[in-house]
């Protein structure tokens, strides 16, 4: 069964005979920067050509923006292959997720035969100390900053101590800062300064959703350890990462004008999304990311998808129900549009 995480605009389309307003996948609402679409229009001349399987100098500009050597980069086809690939070259017996979170974790641990523990979130949905003692006997362990699907962040503070408790027991750690970009304090919350003292942290990043680039395919993950990121190298086939995805990438890595305007976008509508949604008796959770988690007792997945507009069903993520319910910061027209929407849907 193929997994989905939303965004199949494909089966809307097929279904309907038109897009949908897609507030079911985290991606920019701004879509792709026009920098990239020409970088890719350009390198399409150059397609009867292999790609740099070592992504040099999408690597090297990687580098140059996070602050590290360019040895400590490897790209690949999107972070969900970067977590497949770290599975495959960890080979990990016991290792530790959130709940709820991101379900590519577990799905890459149980392929390989991993036992999987889950560390329930609390109320808040906040990781708290707890976590430390539960890293106890774990080989691998998965933390993602800001959560998904709940957009909480998780304390810097709590998060050090966890690096620090995970190089006490040999533990490998994978902080998912595809969302952090996202968050009002960026710099507050990355770990990428973490990575010298901690040979056995790796962080994911993602052109996916600050750049809109879903359809690329395209992430990097960050470790001092480069044995283990050759490792990575060959847990996975070669030449992952297209000629087209790099010239992107590096293409978007030129446009700061586009983060700042997404960014400032998302700060603005995020709050006023979270107003409207408590305004219609939701239970919405204060997320700090590009999206938002709520409870609904009434069933809104199908008559908003009746309404042209999809949104993420939660009733797949552990420790959430079917009346879980996650959607998109996007421009404030489309915000609108939802909250028009489930005004007729809950009357």
């Amino acid at each position: 069964m193929i997994r989905t995480h939303g965004g199949d605009c494909a089966a809307y389309e097929r279904e309907y005979g038109r897009a949908p307003l897609d507030f079911s996948s985290n991606v920019s609402p701004l879509g792709v920067p026009e920098g990239v679409r020409a970088a890719i229009c350009r390198a399409a001349t150059d397609c009867d050509r292999y790609p740099d399987p070592r992504c040099t100098a999408l690597c090297a500009a990687i580098a140059a923006r996070e602050g590290v050597l360019p040895d400590w980069v490897l790209c690949g086809n999107g972070a969900a292959e970067l977590i497949w690939r770290i599975v495959n070259a960890a080979r990990p017996k016991r290792a530790l997720v959130t709940a709820p979170c991101f379900g590519e974790y577990e799905a890459a641990l149980e392929a390989c035969g991993c036992a999987v523990e889950r560390y329930p979130l609390d109320e808040a949905f906040r990781l708290n100390e707890g976590v430390l003692d539960a890293l106890g006997g774990v080989d691998l362990a998965f933390v993602c900053q800001p959560n998904n699907p709940s957009g909480v962040s998780v304390d810097p503070a709590l998060l050090r101590r966890i690096l620090a408790r995970c190089e006490e027991t040999g533990t490998r750690v994978v902080v998912d800062e595809c969302f952090t970009g996202f968050l009002d304090e960026p710099e507050r919350y990355t770990v990428t300064g973490e990575l010298g003292a901690h040979p056995k942290l790796l962080i994911l990043n993602a052109f996916t959703k600050l750049w809109g680039m879903a359809g690329v395919r395209l992430g990097y993950a960050l470790c001092a350890d480069t044995a283990f990121l050759d490792a990575l190298r060959c847990a996975g086939p070669p030449w992952s990462v297209s000629s087209l995805a790099q010239e992107a990438g590096l293409a978007a890595l030129r446009d700061e004008d586009y983060v700042r305007r997404v960014r400032a976008l998302v700060a603005r509508e995020r709050p006023r999304l979270y107003e409207a949604l408590c305004a219609l008796g939701l239970r919405v959770v204060a997320g700090e990311a590009n999206f938002l988690l709520f409870q609904s007792k009434t069933p809104l997945d199908a008559p908003l998808r009746a309404r042209g507009i999809l949104i993420r069903s939660c009733g797949d993520f552990a420790g959430l129900d079917e009346t879980w319910y996650r959607a998109a910061v996007r421009t404030r027209e489309e915000n609108e549009r939802l909250i028009e929407a489930l005004k007729e849907v809950l009357g």
